[in-house]
């Protein structure tokens, strides 16, 4: 799978959540994603799965099954975790019966097979994390996409969903993942890369940015990605090759930004 050129924007006048993102998922192989809050790594995630689309560039190569644990799962659904479960495997392919069968399997191997027949809308934080786990898991699919997928899990569940992962791998699955936990699947092989400013680079490589503080009218809507400050200003954090057309963005729109302060940081 490849991703080539890959941009992604949310607006004609929008800054950029991700820009020139050029990467190879061969089968197999292992890649984390790491990144401050807000700096992307959700939106690349989110293309490598299918469920958003680029601005910008084109991946191709993605595999027909694709498991995927957003990072927030929709658990208010009107179905049982066996019922959804159930409903995911036929949608990826797999005929009902199997589909019920390996639903369950994964229940109960992620600890919740007690909660099987429970509306997903009364499950806990934890038992729906579970649910999450287990919808990517039962087709085998030859994508995963890991959004913080571990956090909310029980120390038997992630020990679980850490093997899962591990299996995967050795049948050929693609896996790329993000987790707070630094030693997460730290003794498989796999690579490291950073989104920093919209820009994907090698973990440990910074990427030169600048930070634009701006003002307005009270009224006026605060551009996506922007920070809101305490005096009602705003803060907007862009790659150093970016900010000539930040601050086009920020002098043409209507009503105009005045721009108070730019500075770049390494």
């Amino acid at each position: 799978m490849r991703l080539t050129g890959v941009s992604r924007r949310y607006g004609r006048r929008a800054p950029w959540v991700l820009r020139g993102v050029d990467l190879e998922l061969r089968p197999g192989a292992l890649t984390r994603i790491e990144g401050g809050n807000g700096s992307g790594k959700s939106t690349l995630l989110r293309l490598v799965a299918g469920l958003d689309v680029p601005s910008r560039g084109r991946i191709t190569g993605r595999p027909r099954r694709v498991g995927y644990v957003p990072e927030r799962f929709p658990a208010a659904l009107p179905l049982t975790a066996r019922g959804y479960l159930t409903h995911l495997g036929r949608v990826h392919g797999l005929p009902g019966r199997r589909a019920a069968e390996e639903g369950e399997r994964w229940l109960a191997l992620l600890g919740a097979a007690e909660h099987a027949d429970t509306p997903m809308s009364e499950l806990s934080k934890g038992s729906c994390q579970k649910v999450a786990a287990a919808q990517a898991l039962l087709a085998e699919p030859g994508l995963l996409v890991l959004d913080e997928a571990w956090t909310g899990l029980d120390q038997q569940a992630r020990g679980t969903l850490d093997a899962a992962v591990e299996d995967r791998l050795t049948a050929g699955t693609t896996v790329v993942f993000v987790d707070h936990d630094p030693a997460r699947l730290a003794h498989v092989d796999g690579v490291a890369l950073r989104v920093e400013a919209g820009r994907l680079t090698a973990a440990g490589r910074p990427v030169a940015t600048v930070v634009v503080e701006a003002e307005g009218p009270p009224d006026a809507p605060a551009p996506p990605g922007a920070e809101r400050l305490s005096d009602g200003a705003i803060r907007l954090t862009a790659p150093a090759t970016d900010s000539d057309a930040l601050l086009r963005a920020l002098l043409t729109a209507e009503p105009a930004w005045h721009i108070r302060a730019v500075r770049t940081r390494p």
